[in-house]
């Protein structure tokens, strides 16, 4: 099974949003995930998505309200197969965290390149709620045909744990 997380500041914004948009996507793809989202900071642990963000994402038929925020984890880079930035700063962060054990993060939208940016904005600073969902509608699209590429050719990651 494909185990995904995504990560960005606060996990407020940027990563929940990424997280109900793949359950919904692979869902309706019927494609097997674990999904969860989290910050790399502990500002909002225990909180639910910032209320534009959940209501941008209702209105799109994605329901965010039940997610709450976390810290990654060290656990979380044997767990997960694919850990997804939503910029530079947190794809930094997460490699200095990871200290060359378990999963290899990488930045989110490299799975869109048509949009034309390598890091989702923060919506928190642009307030630019809608602009996040369609990149990641445009990123969850482009990461369930990288997961269908590797599950046909038989090069599915594997996560460092049976978790």
């Amino acid at each position: 099974m494909h185990r995904i997380l995504f990560v960005c500041l606060g996990n407020i914004c940027r990563s929940p949003t990424a997280e109900g948009v793949l359950r919904r996507l692979a869902a309706e793809a019927g494609m097997a995930v674990e999904v969860a989202s989290a910050g790399t900071g502990n500002w909002h642990a225990g909180e639910p998505p910032h209320p534009p963000a959940i209501a941008a994402a209702l209105r799109r038929g994605y329901d965010l309200r039940d997610l709450r925020a976390r810290q990654v984890t060290a656990a979380d880079f044997m767990r997960f197969t694919h850990i997804l930035a939503m910029d530079h700063r947190n794809l930094a962060d997460l490699q200095a965290r990871r200290s060359g054990r378990g999963t290899e993060p990488q930045l989110f939208l490299d799975f869109a390149p048509e949009a034309g940016l390598r890091e989702v904005p923060d919506p928190w600073y642009t307030g630019e709620f809608d602009r996040t969902l369609d990149l990641a509608e445009a990123g969850c699209r482009g990461l369930i045909a990288t997961l269908r590429r590797q599950e046909s050719s038989g090069t599915v990651s594997k996560a460092a744990s049976p978790d």
